[in-house]
C-alpha cells in the first residue's frame, strides 16, 4: 500500500479511493481508519493542517468524505 504522495492531487485521489472503498462496504471502518491515519502520519502537512483537511485536498474529496476524515481525526485525538 502506497502512503506517501508528492502532490495534493495524488494524495486526494488516494484518500478518495480509500473512502469510496469503505462506502461501498468493501473495507471495514477500522481498516479505513488505519489507512487514513497512516496517510496523515506520512504526509504530515499535505493532508491535514492545523487540525483541518487541507483546502486543495478537500476540494477533490467533497464535504461527505471530509466529514469522515474529521471523524477519524477526532476519534484518535483522545
Amino acid at each position: 500500500m502506497r502512503v506517501s504522495y508528492r502532490n495534493p492531487k495524488e494524495l486526494a485521489t488516494a484518500v478518495k479511493d480509500a473512502i469510496d472503498t469503505y462506502l461501498e462496504d468493501l473495507m471495514s471502518y477500522e481498516d479505513l481508519e488505519k489507512k487514513i491515519l497512516k496517510m496523515i502520519e506520512v504526509n504530515e502537512e499535505r493532508l491535514v493542517k492545523n487540525g483541518n483537511v487541507d483546502r486543495k485536498v478537500s476540494l477533490v474529496l467533497g464535504e461527505d468524505r471530509v466529514e469522515i476524515i474529521n471523524k477519524i481525526i477526532k476519534d484518535n485525538d483522545k
